[in-house]
């Protein structure tokens, strides 16, 4: 579940950030919208109400002006907290707040020039126009500049920003929770898909999700209910094709067994007597027993595996000198002599002493038929496991053959349709390792080398679940 909880926290931050970015957003531009409207509409009423007034009072100015008539046209334009400078065209007003910028724009334009100046922390609305003459339009000799404080505005703008922030945190602790929710809605069928799938995963192929409404996200669980009963259907034919043929194994290998003790025994006497027969029955007969013979060990071999696959393989567990039962498997089987041997004593451990007698036969058997000389036998016992080690120093296994050499009736070489054994000897002996809780591997050696792991304490209460094909 780490990755689930990876994604709901990634969720969360996404849709609290798109939440809040969201508010802050949406108040900031109502703060630069209000703004933008509250200044153009403050500038726009006092430059129509300037020039307005400008055009009124300037008409009963007489050309050329007096400094008197000046003055008193300055006097006429000032209202409130307004001040007003007239002079001749070219003149610098007293007023620094007038700048020169200004001055430039004004005497280069007929129409009215402004900009905004920050003088002391406050700001003032600037403006400056020549006066014309109403006949013809042409210049009067006359500027007129206004300074026009902007505090009150101000004060309104901050009044604006402060309600914009104070707006917005609400609005962002909303988005916030509703980020939360829109998340825990999402995740809450991806977690539900997430558990279905791990139950799916667990061999609960009877695992189903609710469908709820019609989004994708209802879409996926209809399609992870079809996926699911498919493959409910597919393992379960599959199933039934595997337990027929499993019963199949198990009825041929038992119904085998007694016509073959029977041609055992026949064999048995015909073995007898080849020495007295002539060349050709002689030779024929030895044939006809090997072949009784090889067939016999193939139905032990599949009724041993029908026993595996139906579950009904049994330990009979008793404390075994691991090297003691090793020694003892060599020298039933005459190997002895052939096999140079390792075997501390006092090795105890837990095993059925037949089923390990069968992984030794097999390994030092196919050693000894396939590899080179020296083949080596060693017991090794490390802290809660012990290993048994059998290594030839034949030509070993290839690498793409390594993976497969535990495969029922698999051959290395294809070729090869026939071979001495059952071709089932490798498989049953790391079945019966499996049963003991333990394993059996293969490695490259030089040669090739098998090596057989157990545990001291025992196998496991239950055997590891083993599936085959």
């Amino acid at each position: 579940m780490t990755w689930l909880r990876g994604l709901r926290a990634r969720l969360v931050i996404t849709f609290v950030l798109v939440g809040g970015l969201s508010a802050v957003g949406a108040a900031g531009l109502t703060y630069y919208v209000a703004r933008h409207n509250l200044l153009s509409g403050v500038q726009d009423r006092l430059l129509d109400d300037f020039r307005y007034r400008v055009l009124l009072l300037s008409r009963d100015v007489a050309v050329p002006a007096t400094d008197e008539e000046l003055a008193l046209l300055a006097e006429d334009l000032e209202v409130g907290d307004r001040k007003v400078y007239v002079v001749r065209d070219g003149a610098v007003p007293s007023d620094a707040r007038v700048t020169a910028e200004l001055r430039a724009d004004v005497l280069r334009r007929p129409a009215l020039a402004w900009q905004r100046v920050t003088r002391d922390g406050v700001p003032y609305l600037v403006a400056g126009s020549r006066v014309m003459l109403i006949a013809g339009g042409t210049p009067s000799g006359i500027t007129v500049y206004l300074v026009e404080s902007l505090a009150q505005a101000a004060s309104d703008e901050t009044a604006v920003l402060r309600a914009a922030q104070a707006a917005a945190v609400p609005v962002v602790l909303v988005a916030v929770l509703a980020g939360l929710l829109a998340a825990r809605g999402v995740l809450r069928p991806v977690a539900d898909l997430d558990h279905a799938a791990r139950r799916l995963g667990e061999g609960r192929l009877e695992t189903r999700l609710p469908v709820r409404g019609g989004d994708e996200l209802a879409r996926l669980a209809g399609r992870f209910n079809e996926t699911a009963a498919a493959l409910e259907r597919s393992v379960g034919e599959l199933r039934e094709l595997e337990a027929r043929s499993r019963r199949f194994v198990a009825d041929v290998s038992h119904e085998l067994r007694t016509p073959l003790a029977t041609a055992t025994a026949v064999t048995d006497v015909l073995e007898a007597g080849a020495d007295r027969l002539d060349a050709d029955a002689g030779a024929a007969a030895r044939l006809v027993t090997a072949e009784i013979t090889r067939l016999t060990r193939l139905v032990d071999d599949l009724m041993e595996i029908s026993r595996f696959d139906a579950g009904a393989a049994v330990l009979n567990l008793d404390d075994v000198d691991l090297g003691a039962a090793v020694a003892a498997c060599l020298r039933s089987r005459g190997w002895s002599s052939a096999v140079s041997a390792d075997l501390p004593p006092d090795v105890i451990v837990p095993l059925d002493p037949r089923r390990l007698d069968v992984i030794v036969a097999n390994l030092v058997g196919n050693a000894l038929r396939h590899g080179t000389p020296p083949v080596t036998v060693r017991v090794r016992a490390t802290g809660e496991t012990v290993a048994v080690e059998v290594a030839d120093h034949g030509p070993g296994l290839p690498a793409d053959v390594l993976p497969y050499v535990f495969e029922r009736f698999y051959k290395a070489d294809a070729a090869r349709t026939r071979s001495e054994g059952s071709g089932l000897g490798l498989a049953i002996a790391r079945e019966n390792a499996l049963l003991h809780g333990g394993d059996l591997t293969v490695a490259p050696g030089p040669g090739a080398v098998f090596t057989l792991t157990l545990r001291r304490t025992g196998p496991p209460a239950t055997r590891p679940s083993e599936k085959h094909p």
